[in-house]
């Protein structure tokens, strides 16, 4: 929730992995309108970090990963990436072991 809520701040490594992978900033505002958490890193520095599937108008699914500052109310998008089927679940909520 604190995604769609708080101010984001995208780190140099997220806009330089989102060129790469051909991400737009509105391909991840249109998949950040429904996320589901994936996985929890709570003990990340300085914040706990998150990792979160979303899907944008077309139906592309996305991984964002991003540390939350809750007191200041920032969003720091760390990386984001299209999961690879081989590496994840159907659905893209469990790493393949």
């Amino acid at each position: 929730e604190c995604f769609q809520l708080y101010e984001r701040k995208y780190r140099v490594h997220a806009i330089q992995r989102m060129i790469q992978r051909d991400i737009s900033f509105t391909d991840i505002d249109e998949a950040s309108e429904k996320l589901e958490l994936v996985e929890e890193y709570p003990d990340t520095t300085p914040y706990p970090s998150c990792l979160v599937l979303g899907f944008t108008d077309k139906k592309r699914p996305l991984h964002i990963v991003f540390a939350a500052n809750h007191e200041a109310g920032i969003a720091y998008i760390i990386t984001v990436y299209e999961p690879e089927s081989t590496k994840w679940s159907e659905d893209f909520k469990r790493r393949n072991k």
